[in-house]
C-alpha cells in the first residue's frame, strides 16, 4: 500500500511540474498572479479537507474538490460578517489570519476523528491534475480576450473595483456614490477575498477568479457524477471506468456543452433552411441564448436562456455564474446526506432505539446554510435550491424503511422547518441592508412555441423520460435489472431478509437521487410558462426575461448532470433497447459540444496563434478604448485610496459610458441608468441625480454647483471624452475653479475639490 502510494505521489509531482512549465510558457507574466492564487486554494482545500472528508464520508475523494468551495465558503462568509460587524476591517492580511484561525480549528476538531470509509488516494491525485488543467485551460484561453469590456462587465468588475478599495463592508456603490451596493454582489465579493488574500491585483483577480470557476464548473459536477456512477455500478466490472466516463460527461454537459439550439440552427440550420436572426446567413453563438422572442421576433416576450459555457466564454463574471461552484456543492451536500441516511438506515433491526437520526445531520446543515447563502450571491439560487433540498426531504423520508408513517411525517416536517430557519438565518446580515427590487409574481400572459421548447429543452427531457422508464421498469420486475444494485441499491439485502421494503428501498439511491435533478429542472423550465418576477423589464417586451433566465440557468446545470449519470446507465445496460438510447443520447450530446469550439473562435479568436495572447490584465483595453482618459483613470487608481465619490457623466446601461467608476471602483453619483433603476426602483431620484450631474458640468452659476457638490460629497470632477461627448459644452474654466487640478493631460483632466 505505502509503495503504492509513493508511485502515486512521484507520478503526481512529475505531472504537475510538467503542467507548471508549460503554465508559464503559456501564460507569461499572469502566470505569477495565477499561481498564487492556486497555491491559496490549495493551502484553502487541504486546511478544509478533515471536515469536508466528514461531510463527504461517502465519496470516495472524501470531497477533495469541494474543499476548496466548502473552505472559501466559511472563511469568506465569516470575514464578511466580522466586516458588516464593524468588527474586522477587510484587508487581506486580515482575511489571511481569520482563515487561518478557521483551518486550524478544522485540523484539531476533525484530523483524528474516524471516517469509516478510506479513501482513494489516486482519484484525489487524478482530480487535482484535472482541475490545475483546467485552471490553467481556461487562464489561456481568457488571454485571448481579458478585456473587461462590454455587456455587463463594467458592472461586474466595478463591483470587484469597489471592494478592493474598500476596508468595510458593504462598499459603496459605483454607479450610486452615496449609498451601498443593493445587488447579491456575494459572487465577487468571494472573488476580491480569494485576491485579497493572496496579493493579486484587481486587474488580475478579475479573470483569475473567472477561470477558477470555470475550471470548478467542469471538476464539481464530475466528482458528483462519478460518484453517482460509482454507487450505482461498483459490483460490476470496470465500475471504475464507467464512474469516470461519467463524471467525464457530467462535467463537459454542465460546463462545455451548448443547447439543442445549437444542433439544430448551428449545425443543421442550413440544410434544413431554417431563418437566422437578423438576416444574417451564419450562426452566432449568442443565438442559443437569444432564441425564444428573437426568431421569430416577438416584441411583447423576448426571454433570456443561457447556461454556463457560454457565461464562461463571454466572461461577465455575474451573480448567476459566480454562484456555480456553491451551487454544485449543495447538490454534492444533498447527495452526500441522502447516502448518508439510506446506510444509517438498512433495516429496522438496525434502528432500535436510534431517535438521534432526528436530528439534523452535519451534511444537511451545511446544505442548509450555503442556500442561505444564495440570498446574498444570487437570491434566484435560493429559491430554485431550497425546493431541491425539500425534495430531497422527502424522499430521504420516504426512503427510511425503519420508521412509522407518522414519525417520516414528522422527521419531513422538522428538516424543512430546520432548512427554513438556518437558511434564514444565514442570510439575515444581508437581507438586514438589502431593498428588494421585486414587486410581485404574475401569471404569464405569452407563453413559449411548444416547438421552441423542444429545440432548446426536448433532448434532455427525452433523457429524463426513458430514465423514468427505466428506473420504474427495474422496479416492476423486481430483480436488478440492467445493472446490478451496487452499494446503494439494496435490493439484495430485501431479498434476502424478506423484508417489503417497497418501491424506495428496492431501487438504487442514485437513480432517485438523478430523477430529483431531473424533476427540478423540468420544473425550472416550466416555471417561467405559467408565471413570471415583476421586474421593471416587464413593460418593455421582456417580461419573463429575468425569471426564464435565472431559473433554465439552473434548469441546465441540474439537467446536465442527471443526463451524464443516464447516459452511462444506458450505455452499460444489458438491454439492447438502453444501449441503442445510450448511443443515442451520447452522439447528440456529442454534438451539443460542438458549441464550445465554435463560441471560443468566434468571441476570442484563434487562439492557437499565441502571438495574439494577450495576458490576463482586464484593463489592458483602457489605452486603445479611451486614449485619452486612461492616463487619468491609471492615475486615479494609483493615487487615489478609498471610495471617495468621482464624479463622471452617467450613460445608459452597456454602454461605454461611466468608464472611469467602473475601471476604478471609486463611486460615482449617477451610472448605468437602468442597472439603478432595477436594483433601487426610484427613476425620479435618478432623473434628478442625472440633472444634478448635466448642471454641474455645464453651469456657470458656482454657487448652485458648490451645493451639488456638497449634496453629493463629490471629491473628484472627471472630465474627459465621454463628458465632452454626452455634454457638447463644458464649462471647463469654471470646474477648474473648483479646487485643484491634480491631473491633466490630452484634454482630460481632474479635478480635487474642497469636499475631498
Amino acid at each position: 500500500m505505502f509503495t503504492k502510494m509513493k508511485n502515486s505521489s512521484i507520478g503526481f509531482f512529475a505531472v504537475f511540474f510538467l503542467m507548471l512549465a508549460a503554465a508559464g510558457a503559456l501564460l507569461g507574466s499572469s502566470f505569477f498572479p495565477f499561481f498564487r492564487w492556486y497555491l491559496l486554494l490549495l493551502i484553502i482545500g487541504a486546511g478544509f479537507f478533515p471536515l469536508t472528508r466528514i461531510l463527504f464520508a461517502a465519496f470516495r475523494d472524501g470531497g477533495w474538490l469541494f474543499s476548496r468551495v466548502i473552505g472559501l465558503a466559511a472563511g469568506g462568509y465569516a470575514v464578511w460578517v466580522l466586516g458588516l460587524a464593524d468588527i474586522l476591517r477587510f484587508t487581506g492580511r486580515r482575511a489571511l489570519v481569520v482563515t487561518l484561525i478557521f483551518i486550524g480549528v478544522c485540523w484539531v476538531l476533525f484530523m483524528l476523528k474516524p471516517v469509516k470509509k478510506k479513501m482513494d488516494i489516486n482519484l484525489i491525485i487524478a482530480e487535482e491534475v484535472l482541475f490545475f488543467g483546467l485552471f490553467v485551460f481556461w487562464a489561456y484561453l481568457i488571454g485571448f480576450r481579458p478585456q473587461a469590456s462590454g455587456t455587463e462587465k463594467f458592472m461586474d468588475y466595478g463591483f470587484v473595483a469597489a471592494m478592493y478599495r474598500s476596508t468595510s463592508l458593504p462598499a459603496k456603490d459605483i454607479w450610486y456614490g452615496t449609498d451601498a451596493i443593493n445587488y447579491y454582489y456575494g459572487g465577487q465579493y468571494f472573488g476580491v477575498y480569494l485576491g485579497k488574500m493572496c496579493g493579486v491585483g484587481v486587474s488580475y483577480a478579475y479573470n483569475i477568479y473567472r477561470a477558477m470557476i470555470a475550471a470548478l464548473g467542469f471538476a464539481l459536477p464530475f466528482s458528483i457524477v462519478r460518484q453517482m456512477v460509482l454507487d450505482r455500478m461498483e459490483d460490476r466490472p470496470h465500475a471504475g471506468a464507467w464512474a469516470a466516463a461519467g463524471g467525464l460527461i457530467g462535467g463537459a454537459a454542465v460546463s462545455l456543452a451548448g443547447n439543442g439550439h445549437y444542433v439544430i440552427y448551428g449545425i443543421f440550420g442550413k440544410l434544413l433552411g431554417l431563418p437566422m436572426p437578423d438576416g444574417r446567413d451564419y450562426y452566432w453563438f449568442a443565438d442559443s441564448t437569444r432564441y425564444i422572442g428573437y426568431n421569430p421576433v416577438n416584441t411583447a416576450d423576448r426571454t433570456i436562456h443561457e447556461f454556463p459555457s457560454y457565461s464562461f466564454v463571454l466572461g461577465d463574471v455575474h451573480a448567476h455564474m459566480c454562484n456555480i461552484i456553491f451551487v454544485l456543492t449543495v447538490v454534492a451536500l444533498l447527495y452526500a446526506w441522502i447516502c448518508i441516511g439510506r446506510e444509517n438506515c438498512t433495516g429496522r433491526e438496525n434502528c432500535a432505539g436510534r431517535e438521534r437520526r432526528y436530528l439534523p445531520d452535519a451534511r444537511f446543515l451545511s446544505a442548509a446554510a450555503l442556500i442561505g447563502m444564495f440570498q446574498w450571491t444570487n437570491f434566484w439560487d435560493y429559491v430554485i435550491y431550497f425546493t431541491v433540498a425539500f425534495f430531497c426531504i422527502i424522499f430521504r423520508a420516504l426512503n427510511s424503511s425503519c420508521r412509522s408513517r407518522k414519525k417520516r411525517t414528522v422527521s419531513a416536517v422538522y428538516h424543512t422547518a430546520v432548512l427554513a430557519v438556518l437558511s434564514t438565518v444565514t442570510s439575515l446580515p444581508f437581507r438586514l441592508q438589502f431593498q428588494s427590487p421585486v414587486s410581485g409574481v404574475a401569471f404569464c400572459r405569452t407563453h413559449t412555441p411548444l416547438y421552441q421548447l423542444l429545440i432548446l429543452w426536448g433532448f434532455p427531457f427525452v433523457v429524463f423520460l426513458l430514465l423514468i422508464v427505466t428506473v420504474v421498469g427495474n422496479y416492476r420486475k423486481k430483480m436488478p435489472g440492467a445493472i446490478s444494485g451496487g452499494r446503494n441499491g439494496r435490493e439484495g439485502a430485501a431479498e434476502d431478509t424478506g423484508e417489503k421494503t417497497g418501491y424506495f428501498r428496492t431501487t438504487p439511491l442514485p437513480d432517485h437521487f438523478a430523477l430529483i435533478l431531473g424533476l427540478c429542472a423540468f420544473g425550472l423550465v416550466l416555471v417561467p410558462e405559467i408565471v413570471y418576477v415583476r421586474d421593471i423589464y416587464e413593460s418593455s417586451g421582456y417580461p419573463r426575461s429575468n425569471t426564464m433566465f435565472k431559473m433554465t440557468y439552473q434548469a441546465f446545470i441540474l439537467y446536465g448532470m442527471m443526463m451524464a449519470y443516464a447516459v452511462i446507465c444506458f450505455l452499460a445496460s444489458r438491454q439492447r433497447l438502453r444501449r441503442i438510447a445510450g448511443i443515442a443520447a451520447a452522439a447528440f450530446f456529442g454534438l451539443t459540444l460542438g458549441y464550445f469550439p465554435v463560441s471560443v473562435r468566434q468571441f476570442m479568436g484563434n487562439i492557437f496563434r499565441y502571438k495574439n495572447y494577450q495576458g490576463m490584465d482586464a484593463t489592458s483595453f483602457l489605452e486603445s478604448s479611451y486614449p485619452a482618459d486612461a492616463g487619468a483613470i491609471r492615475w486615479l487608481n494609483e493615487n487615489v485610496p478609498g471610495q471617495p465619490v468621482v464624479l463622471e457623466a452617467d450613460g445608459d446601461s452597456y454602454s461605454t459610458a461611466c468608464r472611469v467608476s467602473a475601471m476604478t471602483g471609486l463611486p460615482t453619483v449617477l451610472g448605468w441608468y437602468v442597472h439603478e433603476w432595477l436594483w433601487r426602483s426610484d427613476p425620479e431620484d435618478l432623473n434628478q441625480r442625472s440633472a444634478d450631474i448635466k448642471t454641474i458640468y455645464t453651469s456657470d452659476d458656482a454657487e448652485e454647483v458648490w451645493s451639488l457638490i456638497e449634496k453629493y460629497g463629490i471629491s473628484y470632477i472627471f472630465v474627459g471624452s465621454e463628458e465632452y461627448a454626452k455634454y457638447g459644452t463644458v464649462n471647463t474654466e469654471g470646474i477648474a475653479e473648483l479646487g485643484e487640478v491634480v491631473y491633466s493631460s490630452n484634454g482630460t483632466f481632474i479635478v480635487k475639490t474642497a469636499e475631498g
